[in-house]
């Protein structure tokens, strides 16, 4: 029997000073290294090195303060991945300001209860979001100000743009003297289960998710080229393309478009990343295009992926083509980054690995007890990065962060090696026959099958009013589905797992409900498998 809880080898938490400001750390410490002269960020348009994202930043900072923007206030940061976006998050940090990263997927009505949640003064904006961001600022009779971002034309209307602030301001002389456990900055939760939600940390966990995972589990360099195909606004991506590489004095290649695989391949052959950051859906899409490039035309020396588990065959199979390990983790926007994974030699395809160094994982029963080894639970998470809050929630505040712990949602099992697999979202889980059934551990099934690129399962009632499993799937490039086709999914899923966890009926569609993150939206299957009953 596992013990009540499980941690990495002792790691002790660096403890930081007093004083201490996040982006004055991460850009300092690159010009004390003398790596001013060295890019830091190269996007669409150009690179930038770290001395003037320094001196970019330190201008915004400026025109923030100049402003009148009091410490604390927040800033609506809706900007594509460009050199723009690290400017004006940084800047932000250095003025005392909050930014306030958002989705730049999303709807009007997003955006409007974003605004009107957060009380955000000003929207940092690019342009071609910014028809939208204007839409959203009528629907919530509201009115901060804009600021325009890259990548964009003359945006108009004598707009401030961040590019002009970043090179004419004045620079503020000295950061604001700000503590590790003073707010930072805010990501709003993917809404993969509903409402999104005002996630609030601090300037602390920004160095803690560097220090542990970037250095110890992914083992960045200083020699190395990260690119991110999860975008800054995510958790995940702001750690991949700001932080780590910035506490390192990497360079990181940008990208404003959306990362379909063409997009990825672009960037893996023409800068060469030795560390790629994608999500299960993307690693999928990139395996099953015709474009795949050949191992020789890329320089990847480790990959990473989060956001959902990652199956089994995807693993293996871009292991077999590129030579280099996909190390699948498990962070939330709670928990700022990834703090269960694999680790390189270490790999287990099919689990998310083990804690990382300076985390605190248990897992609970539905009596709250601890599970023994093999048995399903609740996953809660004990570490330095944790949020403080979701703003203006107390009741979610509360169910979330319980004390030094904070409950994931998510439900795994640990076995004797002390090795962590993903079960599903606990909302997500299904009882057949009184039985436990991972929707996921169905699903990764079914992707193992060559006509499969990627599938859902859910809960649906019967004539019996018993839950049985459903499967919706979305077929490869070049599939076609016939009328036998289900009944030989069944049957494959058969050879895979127990029998009584086969879906009972199987569903083709073009495409599943996601977040703009990649995550899949389950319960919008179940919403409409609700309506068609009652239709």
């Amino acid at each position: 029997m596992p013990p009540t809880s499980s941690a990495a080898e002792a790691t002790p938490v660096t403890a930081l000073p007093a004083r201490y400001n996040a982006a004055d750390d991460l850009l300092s410490r690159n010009l004390r290294a003398g790596r001013g002269g060295k890019p830091a960020y190269i996007d669409d348009a150009g690179a930038l090195t770290y001395a003037e994202l320094d001196a970019r930043s330190r201008r915004f900072a400026g025109a923030l303060r100049q402003a009148g923007f009091r410490r604390e206030e927040r800033v609506l940061l809706c900007a594509l991945d460009t050199i723009d976006f690290p400017t004006a998050f940084l800047g932000c940090l250095l003025a005392g300001v909050v930014p306030v990263a958002v989705n730049t997927l999303l709807t009007v009505d997003d955006y409007a209860y974003m605004l009107e949640h957060s009380g955000a003064r000003a929207v940092v904006v690019s342009a071609p979001l910014l028809p939208m961001m204007r839409n959203a600022m009528d629907k919530a009779a509201l009115s901060p100000e804009i600021i325009a971002a890259a990548p964009h034309t003359d945006p108009g209307e004598g707009l401030p743009t961040v590019g002009n602030l970043a090179d004419t301001a004045a620079p503020l002389e000295h950061a604001v003297a700000t503590g590790p456990d003073d707010i930072a900055f805010w990501l709003y939760s993917s809404g993969s289960t509903g409402r999104p939600k005002g996630t609030v940390h601090t300037h602390g966990n920004l160095f803690h998710t560097a220090d542990l995972y970037a250095r110890q589990v992914l083992g960045i360099r200083e020699d190395d080229v990260v690119f991110s195909a999860a975008k800054l606004f995510f958790a995940y991506g702001l750690g991949n393309a700001l932080t780590f590489p910035m506490s390192v004095g990497a360079t990181t290649v940008l990208m404003a478009e959306r990362p379909t695989p063409q997009a990825v391949f672009q960037r893996l052959t023409a800068h060469r990343p030795s560390v790629f950051c994608g999500v299960p859906t993307l690693f999928a899409g990139m395996l099953a295009s015709a474009d795949l490039p050949e191992r020789a035309s890329v320089a990847l020396r480790v990959c990473t992926s989060a956001g959902e588990a990652l199956p089994r065959d995807i693993g293996d199979r871009f292991l077999a083509h590129f030579g280099c390990d996909i190390l699948d983790g498990i962070g939330s926007t709670e928990m700022l980054h990834i703090f269960l994974s694999n680790r390189p030699g270490e790999v287990r395809y099919g689990t998310t690995g083990k804690p990382v160094p300076g985390y605190e994982l248990k897992l609970l029963d539905e009596q709250g007890q601890p599970c023994a080894a093999g048995e399903i639970g609740d996953l809660y998470i004990k570490g330095p990065s944790a949020a403080l809050m979701y703003w203006c929630n107390r009741d979610k505040s509360r169910d979330t962060f319980q004390g030094a712990w904070t409950r994931s949602g998510d439900k795994y099992v640990c076995d004797a090696d002390g090795y962590y697999t993903y079960a599903g979202r606990s909302d997500d889980m299904l009882k057949v026959g009184g039985i436990y059934v991972s929707p996921f551990e169905v699903e990764a099934a079914l992707a193992q099958h060559p006509a499969v690129l990627e599938a859902a399962v859910i809960g649906v009632t019967d004539a019996d009013e018993l839950v049985k499993p459903k499967a919706f799937v979305v077929l490869r490039p070049g599939q076609q589905w016939h009328d036998g086709m289900a009944g030989e999914l069944q049957a494959f899923v058969k050879t895979k797992l127990a029998p009584y966890k086969y879906p009972r009926q199987i569903e083709c569609v073009a495409e599943l409900p996601k977040t703009a993150t990649g995550k899949i939206q389950r319960f919008r299957l179940r919403q409409r498998e609700d309506a068609a009953r009652v239709a």
